[in-house]
């Protein structure tokens, strides 16, 4: 099993930045993928960006060239640097593990993004 607790998130105007972290109970060097996911309000949860143990990452089109997903030093977290945030990047983001074929879910961090 794995816990993970997001953190970073807040107010923002668009057009800012805001780094969000993963903290995981674990080294993430077991974990085979993590992720961050996104959920507006009254839409379905959408990827946003995954990271393999190996280091390969996808995003999805709307975040390509302004999020990146990525693990600071402390080899137990995740990251993911939000650039020219957006109205419509509001949305309470989650972090994802796939351990061993189980997903394991953060309780998640809201970003609001608004002037």
């Amino acid at each position: 099993q794995v816990q993970l607790v997001e953190s970073g998130g807040g107010l923002v105007q668009p057009g800012g930045s805001l780094r969000l972290s993963c903290a995981a109970s674990r080294s993430i060097d077991i974990i085979y993928a993590m992720a961050w996911y996104r959920q507006a309000p009254g839409k379905q949860r959408e990827l946003v960006a995954r990271r393999t143990a190996g280091g390969s990452t996808n995003y999805a089109d709307s975040m390509e060239g302004r999020f990146t997903i990525g693990r600071n030093n402390d080899a137990n977290t995740v990251y993911l640097q939000m650039n020219t945030l957006k109205p419509e990047d509001t949305a309470v983001y989650y972090c994802h593990a796939d351990l061993h074929g189980m997903d394991y879910w953060g309780k998640g961090t809201l970003v609001t993004v608004s002037s």
